[in-house]
């Protein structure tokens, strides 16, 4: 199928459910690479979804080519996520309800580059407007240690991406998150977080 032949359709809340399997395996095949080097667990993916397909306000935009999705990327309002999520912005005095946070965007590697990575933000940022009185648009992307021995010789980064989207890392503002990587067992990450002013529709 031609790399240009993909569209994107999105799901809120419980409308998602039947995806989750499928966005389960996206996640825990692209996150595997660096720099996440997530060893994905089916049970932790059905819990953390499911807690997306549970508010009502969440959106899911997912990138189909015919009937195979090929990437996925989701949002919720950040007083629907789980406390390790809320916590670093409330104790930067964030309040949670004016933020709109973007979950995860993950892309099957033949399918970057088609502009599908601007579709997931569209749709997400859209989504946050339509549901209104949200003030941010916010994620957070995992910070690794520049002399990692696991480091790829030229690792892809995001940043002038997110710049150029107009995403800006937010001082002093991080949360810290558990996952299994290979080799190493279970083990916390720090992740920073980029936000961004939402303008109004």
């Amino acid at each position: 199928m031609p790399a240009h032949a993909w569209r994107i359709e999105t799901a809120s809340g419980p409308e998602a459910s039947r995806h989750l399997e499928h966005i389960a395996a996206l996640r825990m095949a692209v996150f595997r690479e660096w720099p996440y080097l997530y060893q994905g667990d089916a049970a932790y993916e059905r819990d953390y979804l499911a807690a997306y397909a549970a508010s009502p306000r969440s959106v899911f935009v997912l990138a189909l080519a015919g009937d195979e999705m090929v990437g996925a990327a989701t949002g919720i309002p950040l007083a629907d996520e789980a406390a390790a999520f809320r916590v670093p912005f409330e104790a930067q005095g964030t309040d949670p309800a004016q933020v709109f946070y973007f979950g995860e965007s993950v892309l099957l590697p033949q399918w970057r580059g088609h502009g599908i990575g601007h579709a997931f933000f569209d749709g997400r940022e859209a989504h946050a407007r339509t549901l209104g009185g949200f003030a941010w648009t916010a994620f957070a992307a995992v910070e690794r240690d520049p002399d990692d021995p696991r480091r790829p010789a030229h690792p892809r980064s995001h940043a002038s991406f997110w710049r150029g989207r107009g995403y800006a890392p937010r001082p002093g503002l991080a949360m810290e998150l558990e996952w299994t990587e290979p080799g190493r067992g279970p083990c916390m990450h720090a992740l920073q977080v980029w936000m961004r002013a939402l303008e109004p529709a």
